[in-house]
C-alpha cells in the first residue's frame, strides 16, 4: 500500500513562504517515477482545487491561483515531493493533501485529483492577514 506523509504545514503571515514535503513509500510492483504526486487543497466552504503537480515524465501543472508563486519538484532518490509556497495570501489557508496517482493524470488540470489514488493524511497551512 502506497503510503504518503506530508509535512512542513503551520502559520505564516501575508507575504511569507513555507515549503511542503510529501515523502512516498511502499510501491511494490511499480515506481516512484510511475507515479505523478500532486498537491491538493481544501479549504473551509470551498471546493477542493488542485493546485500542482508533478509526474515521472518531467510534466509539471500549477493552477492559475498559483502560478509564479508556487514551484513543485521531485526528488526521486528520496521518493519525496517538495512544494514551495512564496508570496502567500489567506487565500491560500486550507488543509494541504499530498497525492499520487498514474502519470497522465496530469492531464486532468486542475481536477487530476479526482483520477489520483492515493492520498496523505493532509496538512494544515493558515495564512494570517
Amino acid at each position: 500500500e502506497v503510503r504518503l506523509v506530508e509535512s512542513g504545514g503551520g502559520l505564516v503571515q501575508t507575504g511569507g513562504s513555507l515549503r511542503l514535503s510529501c515523502v512516498a513509500s511502499g510501491f511494490t510492483w511499480d515506481k516512484f517515477d510511475d507515479h505523478a504526486i500532486g498537491w491538493v487543497r481544501q479549504a473551509p466552504g470551498k471546493e477542493r482545487e488542485g493546485v500542482s503537480c508533478s509526474n515521472g515524465n518531467g510534466k509539471i501543472f500549477y493552477s492559475d491561483s498559483v502560478k509564479g508563486r508556487f514551484t513543485i519538484w521531485r526528488d526521486s532518490s528520496r521518493n519525496t515531493v517538495y512544494l514551495q509556497m512564496d508570496n502567500l495570501t489567506p487565500e491560500d489557508s486550507a488543509v494541504y493533501f499530498c497525492t499520487a496517482g498514474p502519470n497522465p493524470a496530469i492531464v486532468a488540470g486542475s481536477t487530476f485529483g479526482e483520477v489520483m489514488h492515493y492520498w496523505g493524511k493532509g496538512i494544515l497551512v493558515t495564512v494570517s492577514p
